[in-house]
């Protein structure tokens, strides 16, 4: 099983669907089963037109895929039951800071490697959870999880090779869950993958340093560990990658024909 994982925050652009030509690509290279996951816990920036905005440009790709897409926003309990777990075995803290008082502890973040989001502070870790998480009850903070600081995680990407970092210089202690009761990417991708049991994730470059947080969450939960396949970025003519922040265009507003989007996927 083969996964494939937009957001639908925006159209559908040529990086995304080349990603998903890819995995489909994979799939049927080893008669795999080839699933699409809606990444839908950002609900303020998620929108109805978009999801069948993805599906009808990846299916006027040609692309098909195993029914029924799998939509994050409906696996809430799932999720919420692994945070429970993660509590139970003291993996994971309350965290009060915020943002800015993150991102002033520590050096700026840059948008891509392994510094995607500002290292959190070791010495701000309690030495050991004492709060209290009800198990069904709202959430109101956010909870961290307590990454193993010194352990070298790695994992042989089929991409782009071996892959290292160092919990705790390389990635700090990272968000599970949300002040606003919603789920991380982090762990919500890492449960998804691990419950369901797929075999090789597809995705992009830009989210390897994502992988060492899951791959420590999967652990932890005692889930089966995926093989990765992080797809090199598609650039733009100024050598950008191509991404929704940066306006990239839709298949749609391209203006190229299925097969000379596919040329271009080949290249």
């Amino acid at each position: 099983m083969i996964e494939k994982t937009p957001s639908p925050t925006g159209l559908l652009h040529l990086g995304h669907a080349r990603t998903f030509w890819l995995a489909a690509q994979r799939a049927a290279t080893v008669q795999g089963t080839l699933l699409l996951r809606n990444d839908d816990l950002d609900t303020a920036h998620c929108r109805p037109e978009f999801i069948d905005a993805f599906e009808s440009d990846l299916s006027w790709l040609g692309l098909n895929w195993h029914s029924p897409m799998v939509h994050q926003s409906r696996r809430l309990e799932i999720y919420r039951s692994a945070l429970n777990k993660l509590h139970a075995i003291g993996a994971i803290y309350p965290c009060h800071r915020s943002r800015r008082e993150v991102a002033a502890a520590a050096s700026a973040p840059h948008e891509d490697g392994l510094n995607d989001e500002p290292l959190y502070p070791s010495s701000w870790r309690p030495e050991e959870t004492i709060a209290i998480l009800a198990p069904t009850a709202p959430v109101t903070c956010n909870w961290r999880f307590r990454v193993p600081d010194g352990e070298v995680v790695s994992f042989l990407d089929r991409a782009a090779g071996p892959q290292h970092a160092t919990a705790g210089r390389d990635f700090g202690d990272f968000l599970v869950w949300r002040k606003d009761d919603v789920p991380s990417y982090q762990l919500a991708c890492a449960v998804d993958d691990g419950e369901m049991g797929i075999t090789e994730v597809v995705r992009g470059a830009d989210l390897i340093t994502s992988t060492f947080r899951q791959l420590l969450l999967l652990r932890a939960l005692s889930l089966p560990t995926p093989i990765y396949y992080h797809a090199p970025l598609m650039t733009d003519e100024h050598e950008e990658r191509l991404a929704k922040r940066h306006d990239a265009l839709s298949l749609r507003e391209s203006g190229v024909s299925v097969s000379e989007i596919i040329d271009r996927f080949r290249a």
